[in-house]
């Protein structure tokens, strides 16, 4: 089984589940695969390339649908048939997929976990059924684990495809929760594998770009640059990060976010404005200057990367509620900076009994907060919480780690 194909909604941009399908691709390719991409919204080499809009959980037609199936128990017939005419559109385009390419593997990627495009995961349920082609579905997230989900008229869907219970699937989750989940749900036993980061390739020791952010941004040498490398949805809890700035007692205090808002509104990102105003806190935003270079498009198309404002920052800020795993966690680890980490149920279970020296805290900053984190700044404590840090990630959450359970999955269809 050398030619593998990607299976997903969108394999774009710098969203979690394309960093990692990245991560995954560059791992396999290293040990003689050949992967394909099949999705609503590519980013990936053109010959390499099957391109479906239906696919994307922001196709017109796929958004009216999704509206209709969720904050309601009813299911019109007409819905139904909808359902099954998208489905069936969907499945005849993955054989096609499957018959260009001589794919003989597929892997899906979220596309069986949360339903944000219903057709296409039971498009895959079923060609997998009537194929038995092996395949591994990698699950980020779940139904379950989102409020908006719960009120539904599609629970016999959401039972049959997401996730289905086929003998040719194996089934690969980020973290134990979501392990123990599939298992009492489900009854679906699974592989926990976790996020990764290149740690044998460690980042350049400077960066003129770094610099320049810096001062674009009207930051001194001498000013704390804290940047909270997250996603602006109200689950990342931002607000502790503009507390965490108030109380550094900064001359003008500032919170750098170098990613855009999420699928979930911009009333959020209005709300920590206001907050941050309140507290004499600065937040800016810059999603719009800031790309990535660790995905498929080696071009970053935007001013900065997000290397660039990791290797500009003096601290990293997580102070989240709910992580799925951690990769802003981990990228911070990556650049070797002192993290100020809320202690959300995931890190507590699988990242901090790993030994990471990080400023942690339970939902709430206090002075003494602070106070410990200005005694981990001193120079002699910080450089060498930051080595001991890397070590760790180079150990648990490495390429190296990815490989030797990712090819071991792929050998037990043997």
């Amino acid at each position: 089984m050398k030619r593998i194909g990607f299976v997903s909604t969108r394999i774009s941009g710098t969203d979690g589940v394309t960093l990692e399908t990245y991560k995954w691709y560059q791992v396999l390719e290293r040990n003689g695969y050949e992967c394909y991409f099949f999705a609503g919204e590519l980013d990936v080499p053109p010959e390499r390339s099957f391109l479906e809009p239906k696919a994307h959980f922001e196709d017109p037609e796929i958004l009216e649908l999704h509206k209709s199936c969720f904050g309601t128990q009813k299911r019109d017939p007409q819905l139904t048939k909808h359902i099954q005419r998208l489905k069936d559109h969907l499945k005849s385009k993955l054989r096609k997929f499957c018959e260009e390419f001589g794919i003989e593997m597929l892997i899906t990627e979220n596309a069986l976990a949360i339903p944000m495009n219903i057709p296409l995961g039971m498009a895959i349920t079923e060609f997998l059924a009537e194929t038995c082609m092996p395949a591994i579905a990698h699950h980020h997230d779940f139904s379950w684990e989102r409020k908006r989900f719960l009120i539904n008229a599609v629970q016999d869907y959401l039972q049959y495809a997401f996730p289905p219970n086929l003998q040719c699937i194996r089934h690969v989750v980020i973290n134990s929760e979501a392990s123990r989940q599939l298992s009492y749900r489900k009854g679906i036993s699974n592989v926990i594998i976790h996020n990764v980061f290149d740690f044998n390739n460690p980042p350049p020791p400077s960066n003129s770009k770094s610099r320049m952010l810096r001062k674009e941004l009207g930051f001194s040498d001498e000013d704390l640059f804290i940047l909270q490398p997250t996603r602006i949805v109200p689950r990342k809890w931002i607000e502790r990060a503009v507390e965490l700035a108030s109380l550094l007692w900064m001359g003008h205090p500032r919170v750098v976010i170098p990613h855009e808002s999420g699928d979930e509104g911009d009333l959020y990102a209005l709300r920590v404005l206001e907050y941050a105003k309140r507290l004499g806190v600065e937040v800016l935003y810059m999603g719009d200057q800031v790309g990535s270079i660790h995905g498929f498009s080696r071009e970053c198309k935007k001013k900065y990367t997000i290397d660039d404002a990791y290797q500009a920052a003096d601290i990293v800020t997580y102070p989240s509620g709910y992580e799925g795993f951690g990769n802003a966690f981990v990228e911070a680890i990556y650049f070797k900076k002192p993290i100020v980490v809320n202690r959300y149920s995931i890190f507590v279970e699988d990242i901090e009994p790993c030994g990471f020296d990080v400023i942690d805290f339970e939902s709430f900053v206090t002075r003494q907060l602070v106070e410990r984190l200005k005694a981990f700044m001193e120079p002699d404590n910080l450089n060498t919480a930051v080595k001991k840090n890397y070590e760790l990630g180079k150990k648990f959450f490495s390429y190296e780690v990815l490989e030797q359970k990712l090819l071991s999955t792929i050998d037990s269809f043997s």
